[in-house]
Order: C-alpha cells, then structure tokens, then sequence
C-alpha cells in the first residue's frame, strides 16, 4: 500500500508517506507555516521514496476538529491531489490522532481510556474520550464542543490518561475529570504519521471516500468575526 497522510490542524504541519509497510514523514511545528511547509514536504517524501503522485493508492488527512485556517489547508491540498489523481480519500479525525499519539506515550494497555481535550478558544474546548484496543483508540463518546465546566467521563472505572493542549485549561474541567486522569499530556498535538497508521486500517475496512466527501469537521460552525466586538 501506498499512502500520503497530511495534518495541518494545529500549530504543527506534517505529512506522511506509508509504502510498502515503511513510514517516512516530515513535521515542523510553524502555526503560520503551513501553506508554504506542506507541498515541499509531499515531494520530498515521493521523491525520496522513489514515486510519481500516480503511484499513490490512496490519501488521508486530519479533518479535523482543530483551527479553521489549518483545516482548509489540507483540505484544499488532499482534495486537489484526490480530483488529479483519481484517489479516495481517508479523513481521519484530529482527537482520534492525538489519541493514538497518547497510547505510545502513556504505554497504555487495553481498557485504558484516554480523555483528548483541545483548546477551542471561545472559552470551550474539543473533547473526545476513547478506549484503548489492540493498540489503538476506539470512540466511547461522540466528538464535542463545550465550556471546560461541562466536561464529563463516560464512566470512572477504568486508568484515564489526558492529552492534548486543552488540558492547559484542566484548572477549569470538573473535579471529577482532573482526578480521574493517571497523567495528562497537554503538549501532545496531531501529526501526520498517526493520522496515516489509523488511515491504513480505515482504507482496508472501506476503502475511503471520494474527493468531494473529504471535508473539514468543525464541530463548531462558527466564524472567527462573529466573536470581535462589534459584530
């Protein structure tokens, strides 16, 4: 299999390549970087690996939740490459990512929750909880969006781990969420390659999603002018 993975959701840019069960990936953490990074890390990793965009059998990319901007720059670049080259698309979820990123860092075991909060600005954050399976995060909740006040677990009866930068604002979660959490990592934040692993599994269970179906997810429709004063 050959796949391109890329994420621009947060303050980090990244793109990955999977060939033939080998990784290879570029990042380079530049909030305001991203259209200039993200093209030359993709012909980087095709022409290291030897390939031709035609080669690719298949694109993934982090959808999202996470910053507006970010999203609708790999958006436009994976649907763009998808319409060319005729490839579906596998839109993997932000939270899901950082998820994952957190079972290696945590050693997490199967069973083990992991609570990924990030910061939404507003005064809200992104919140998903998964369950750790065979290695990897399968969704307890639905993804939301809400003031740190309102967070809930869907249960208490497992080890929590947290991650993701919204955990810098924990100070306002519930009580009952903080001391649930073994650890928190609030510096873990979606990269590429773990959007690509969770892509692999996704692309063989259903072969992806045509061009024109790999939108951003937002969660939260709201524009960024709506909160200025005066609007």
């Amino acid at each position: 299999m050959k796949l391109l993975a890329l994420d621009t959701s947060s303050q980090g840019c990244s793109a990955a390549l999977i060939h033939d069960d080998q990784m290879t990936s570029r990042a380079e953490t530049a909030p305001r970087g991203h259209t200039r990074l993200l093209m030359p890390m993709i012909r980087e990793l095709l022409n290291q690996s030897g390939l031709m965009p035609s080669d690719l059998d298949a694109l993934a990319f982090a959808c999202g939740p996470g910053s507006f901007t970010g999203l609708r720059i790999a958006t436009g670049v994976v649907q763009g490459l998808a319409y060319g080259l005729e490839r579906p698309v596998v839109p993997i979820s932000s939270l899901q990512a950082v998820a994952l990123e957190a079972i290696e860092r945590f050693g997490m075991q199967d069973g083990d929750g992991v609570a990924v909060a990030f910061d939404a600005r507003m005064g809200e954050v992104y919140w998903a909880c998964y369950e750790t399976q065979g290695q990897k995060p399968v969704a307890l909740t639905s993804e939301i969006v809400c003031p740190p006040a309102q967070l809930e677990l869907p249960d208490t009866q497992r080890n929590w781990f947290g991650a993701g930068n919204g955990w810098t604002l924990q100070a306002d979660f519930p009580e009952q969420v903080v001391s649930a959490m073994k650890a928190a990592d609030p510096e873990l934040f979606p990269g590429a390659d773990r959007v690509a692993q969770l892509a692999v599994d996704v692309f063989r269970q259903t072969g992806g999603v045509p061009a024109a179906q790999a939108q951003p997810v937002y969660i939260r429709d709201e524009v960024a002018w709506k909160k200025l004063p005066g609007r």
